[in-house]
């Protein structure tokens, strides 16, 4: 059983810049497509960034730009760089595969962009 743990949220200032870490246990977490998902309140859970096993990436056009997603294969781990954060990125934010799998959500990290 797959078990993904986010971690890294925090208050930051908007401008300002925050890591993610996804830290996954299983040895299949190299041939997946990872993805981060948000979900800010009273609004449904998106998806603003994928990585494929080959390490090409693909992101929503509300973070193109500003946010990188990255893997880590032999550390089970994938990250999400997240720089030039406006309010609009504060939700909660979840990895898991894309598509999802609903035994792997987490319980996600908190990010709020405020001043």
């Amino acid at each position: 059983q797959v078990q993904l743990v986010e971690s890294g949220g925090g208050l930051v200032q908007p401008g300002g810049s925050l890591r993610l870490s996804c830290a996954a246990s299983g040895s299949i977490f190299s041939i997946k497509t990872m993805g981060w998902y948000r979900q800010a309140p009273e609004k449904q859970r998106e998806l603003v960034a994928v990585i494929i096993s080959g390490g090409r990436t693909n992101y929503a056009d509300s973070v193109k730009g500003r946010f990188t997603i990255s893997r880590d294969n032999a550390k089970n781990t994938v990250y999400l760089q997240m720089s030039s954060l406006k309010p609009e990125d504060t939700a909660v934010y979840y990895c898991n595969e894309v598509p999802p799998a609903k035994a792997y959500w987490g319980q996600g990290t908190q990010v709020t962009v405020s001043s």
